[in-house]
């Protein structure tokens, strides 16, 4: 094995290949910058598409409205007690689309199947975790959201911009071919197609009024259950399975009724749909 000595100004051996290589290399760069395809250009493009500010709607009546732009946020644990090493209790977090870095960079916008986490860090309304509801039973725009009622949820469409695509919260029955990576539940997705497994519906807090509530407006700021119509399994924060994504660990989200010793939902089920008030 041989180990050049020299400096590269000394033509010695293959010079003229090492040097032409070096020309080759330094072309090969600046013609990548000049079509901004360097990763540090791809980089700040992965912010500007998924941390670009929204604005969420606002409601004068206190219940959410077909076509309102919303967040859906999971509350704190109540109980704050850390009862394992490698588990803290369950922070704030919201619902986020979770696009693998490689895909956003390749394809410089947010298109096809896409997973989704819940976000801690970025609770801010951005374009990864802003979401508006659809009606899927032919309600007019800006009318009341009923429990009951199923809708789609999709997220955001910027008219200057092709970079976010409308994509559907959708999810499917468990298979052993078709489930969460860390959990192994009912894997909850985002697809470009709306289906009958996007369909989805606001479920009463409170097991012993849901009777009593069925058909009322749904409140906005307020704690309810969010059920996939067609398995009816409440989404669900798994907060001992995080998942990793180029913006830090995020919880993994699936579609997973879990029970108390009363038959009520756990604080895992429960979701708040935030609006600009």
């Amino acid at each position: 094995m041989t180990t050049r000595t020299y400096a590269p100004s000394v033509r010695v051996g293959n010079w003229n290949e090492d040097i032409q290589l070096e020309e080759d290399t330094i072309k090969d760069f600046l013609e990548k910058r000049e079509r901004g395809e360097l990763l540090i250009q791809k980089s700040a493009d992965f912010s500007a598409i998924v941390l670009k500010g929204t604005a969420l709607s606002v409601v004068n009546d206190g219940a959410l409205h077909m076509g309102d732009c919303v967040q859906l946020v999971n509350p704190m644990a109540a109980d704050r007690t850390k009862y394992f090493a490698n588990i803290d209790p369950r922070d704030e977090s919201c619902l986020s689309v979770n696009i693998s870095a490689s895909k956003l960079l390749a394809e410089r916008k947010i298109a096809g199947t896409c997973q989704v986490s819940s976000s801690i860090n970025h609770k801010s309304p951005y374009a990864r975790n802003t979401f508006v509801i659809e009606s899927v039973d032919g309600s007019p725009l800006q009318s009341q959201l009923h429990f009951n009622q199923p809708f789609c949820l999709r997220t955001t469409e910027d008219a200057n911009s092709n970079r976010l695509g409308q994509l559907y919260l959708s999810s499917d029955t468990l298979t052993l071919q078709r489930q969460a990576k860390k959990s192994r539940h009912q894997e909850v997705l985002l697809v470009p197609e709306r289906s009958f497994l996007c369909q989805w519906h606001v479920t009463y807090l409170d097991p012993q009024m849901r009777l009593e509530m069925e058909g009322r407006p749904v409140p906005a700021n307020a704690k309810v259950l969010f059920v996939h119509s067609k398995t009816g399994q409440s989404l669900c924060i798994e907060e001992a399975c995080k998942v990793k994504t180029m913006l830090g660990f995020e919880y993994e989200v699936t579609a997973t009724t879990c029970l108390d010793s009363h038959k009520a939902e756990k604080e895992c089920n429960h979701w708040i749909f935030k609006t600009g008030n």
